[in-house]
């Protein structure tokens, strides 16, 4: 029996456009390369308005597999979420998170093969307004409790600011608490918006804050990061 460790990533690039008001997905391509993980949650990916496809240009640049979750279009084309994987991505379908006349936020689940070891990787974006946060957690936690046949990473961007809001606590009820580095804005993070939780729990090993002066200046987020020990396989 082997076991093997993976690393993880959520990354909100803000478009590719960083604190200068900058287009530069070059940008993310070098703080991708220097987290080195092999998935990767982005929210805010999308093409650009100069016609730039901005998750094809990361998905060349890295080499990695990829999977679009547009929550929403607008004139220059989809916008959302997106998976990025050094393994393979074997199923994917889309949970509409949207929730009445608010901006429409959506959801990938993934199933990824790292090398024969089922990982189900679940990425999103949730909304603004407390009341909107509520009913996509529970959305995310109804899909979660239907069917967990493989070890589980729920990743993203929560907007979530209130430590002891119901979202948090009914996900920390879940998957059992984990860090909350901070993450945002990238200049000077003051909030944890973005996380990462495992399940089961004790997979998780490490998980942390990439704040590179690279990652500072590519978008208003840093990553976060996680390294993760799958369970043993033949």
């Amino acid at each position: 029996m082997t076991s093997s460790t993976i690393t993880v990533a959520t990354y909100n690039i803000h478009d590719a456009v960083g604190g200068d008001g900058r287009f530069a997905p070059e940008r993310i391509v070098a703080v991708l390369a220097e987290i080195g993980a092999d998935i990767i949650a982005m929210q805010e990916v999308g093409a650009h308005h100069d016609g730039v496809d901005t998750l094809a240009r990361l998905r060349d640049a890295t080499g990695l597999h990829a999977v679009a979750g547009p929550a929403r279009w607008r004139a220059a084309g989809a916008h959302g979420n997106c998976l990025l994987s050094r393994h393979p991505i074997v199923e994917c379908t889309h949970i509409d998170l949207t929730y009445g006349r608010r901006e429409a936020r959506s959801a990938l689940d993934a199933v990824v093969d790292c090398d024969g070891m089922l990982l189900r990787v679940l990425a999103t974006h949730l909304g603004l307004r407390p009341a909107e946060r509520r009913a996509q957690v529970h959305s995310l936690l109804k899909a979660l409790e239907a069917e967990t046949p493989h070890p589980t990473l729920l990743m993203g961007d929560l907007n979530e600011w209130f430590l002891w809001g119901r979202p948090l606590r009914w996900l920390h009820a879940h998957f059992e608490a984990t860090p909350s580095p901070r993450s945002f804005p990238a200049r000077a993070p003051l909030l944890a918006l973005d996380r990462i939780w495992v399940e089961p729990r004790a997979l998780l090993q490490r998980l942390w804050a990439h704040g590179s002066s690279a990652a500072r200046a590519a978008s208003d987020h840093i990553p976060v990061v996680a390294d993760i020990r799958l369970p043993e396989t033949p």
